[in-house]
């Protein structure tokens, strides 16, 4: 019998951030973050590198670098989908 590979699927909530984990932030659909901000998305805690185009929920999509890998990797999210500091 095969074993499952369950333990390494990722669940959909996994993909979505959470405003209750940074509380009084906004949407980067409320507040767009600039390139060199910082950010709070499903990977963790990045700096925005790129701001691009639009994406399927009409808000702009992110290159985010994200700050806890030992090589520098590109995320890619749509801003409705990180959190931004309060301006």
């Amino acid at each position: 019998m095969a074993k499952s590979n369950q333990s390494k699927r990722i669940h959909s909530a996994e993909l979505y951030v959470n405003a209750e984990d940074r509380p009084g932030w906004l949407t980067g659909e409320e507040r767009l973050p600039h390139v060199g901000e910082q950010v709070y998305c499903a990977g963790g805690v990045g700096e925005v590198a790129a701001v691009l185009g639009k994406t399927g929920d009409g808000s702009r999509l992110l290159e985010i670098r994200l700050s806890d890998h030992p090589k520098p990797r590109s995320f890619f999210a749509a801003a409705s989908n990180v959190l931004v500091a309060p301006a």
